[in-house]
């Protein structure tokens, strides 16, 4: 029940809370900028979708891994990055627009690649005809926490710049906390398993 909670509510809570607080610091200039200079997205797609799960499968080939270990890489190689990253980047001071970018582009892009990669990696390793189905409504979830709080955010950075801006640091700090009590929240739920 409480496992339930934590990842039904407050996990996607806590998240969509960073993500607006990262819309504060957007303006639309920020994601024209990536339109007009799509070089560093372009990048950033072909090392995420392309180059890391070949890298994952030659790390599972080399290292000799077991089929289920081997299949777990390169699920995670496969799968899209998160809000957890758009935090990172806006916590070192990246560019977090490109990152949000990159979290939405993915995301759309993983309901092909995500079964392909996976279903392959099943073939491969496992050597099973079993076939892993994308489901559609993680990825609306995704947007539905990534995306819609940033816009949140953005709005009320166009409405009042002075309001985002001294929300900015505390915003920063919440964040910060909210990342680290969710680990915790992880931690403490796994040991209790």
């Amino acid at each position: 029940m409480e496992s339930n909670l934590f990842t039904a509510a407050l996990l996607p809570l806590a998240i969509a809370i960073i993500m607006m607080g990262l819309g504060l610091s957007f303006t639309i200039t920020d994601f024209k900028r990536i339109v007009v200079y799509p070089k560093a997205v372009i990048i950033g797609l072909v090392c995420q979708m392309f180059v890391l799960p070949v890298i994952c499968f030659f790390i599972a080939k080399g290292f000799g891994l077991s089929a289920e270990l081997a299949v777990g890489l390169m699920l995670l190689s496969a799968a899209p990055g998160g809000p957890t990253a758009n935090l990172f980047s806006h916590l070192s001071k990246g560019d977090v627009a490109l990152n949000v970018s990159l979290t939405a582009v993915n995301s759309i892009l993983a309901l092909i690649t995500l079964p392909f990669i996976v279903n392959f990696a099943i073939a491969h390793f496992m050597q099973s005809n079993q076939v892993v189905p994308m489901q559609f409504k993680k990825i609306i979830e995704v947007f539905a926490i990534v995306l819609l709080p940033v816009c949140i955010g953005m709005l009320v950075r166009s409405k009042s710049v002075q309001l985002a801006l001294k929300l900015d640091k505390p915003v920063k700090i919440a964040s910060a906390l909210f990342l680290v009590l969710v680990i915790l929240l992880v931690v403490l739920n796994k040991e209790r398993m």
